[in-house]
């Protein structure tokens, strides 16, 4: 199973801490988690006004939600949401993650088992990347898919097809810097670009 994820942290230095984590898979099943243990004074404004204001959870304190239209909720320490994220991956037979300049994203999942040896055993260890596919696809370098807007992407997507094909325009509820809205761009542009 493909699932797309994306994080969001505390800076880009090694020492950052998860301030959430989304996931979604290829039948839609989403998983949103938010921490309440990360290092608030590695936060700068640009953190506090674009990542911290889209938190949705609020601080509740070892918090979920049982599944609820294919969406499971969590708050909590690193440890908590660990557990809960272990359930919730534990129904996949195996596991490929897929995310955006995934370098972080992917340093940042494997801490939050322990180490890459300490992940389910269903967790492919290595992640795909989109942002070389993107660069593969538009014939541009990896710099120059880093700076492209994703949303940009879906837009000529949905400009292209919606004459033809408008129930496959592609809307994506939430807002940018939330990692579950940022995983599902993942998975719609993974689609648009694959697939």
């Amino acid at each position: 199973m493909k699932i797309f994820f994306d994080t969001e942290f505390t800076g880009l230095h090694k020492n950052t801490t998860l301030i959430s984590i989304g996931l979604v898979d290829e039948n839609d099943r989403k998983f949103y988690a938010e921490f309440t243990d990360y290092n608030k004074s590695q936060c700068d404004d640009w953190i506090k006004e674009n990542v911290i204001s889209n938190l949705s959870l609020g601080n509740y304190e070892h918090y979920g939600i049982v599944p609820k239209d294919n969406l499971t909720l969590v708050c909590g320490d690193k440890e908590f949401i660990k557990n809960k994220l272990c359930e919730w991956l534990s129904s996949y037979f195996i596991v490929q993650l897929i995310s955006d300049v995934c370098h972080y994203d992917m340093v940042l999942f494997i801490d939050l088992f322990g180490s890459a040896w300490d992940l389910p055993k269903n967790i492919n260890p290595a992640c795909h990347d989109i942002n070389q596919d993107i660069a593969s696809h538009y014939c541009i370098s990896e710099i120059e898919a880093f700076d492209l807007s994703r949303e940009e992407i879906i837009e000529t997507y949905n400009k292209l097809i919606k004459e033809k094909w408008p129930e496959e325009v592609i809307k994506i509820d939430g807002d940018k810097h939330n990692a579950l809205y940022d995983a599902k761009v993942i998975k719609e542009i993974y689609k648009i670009i694959i697939l």
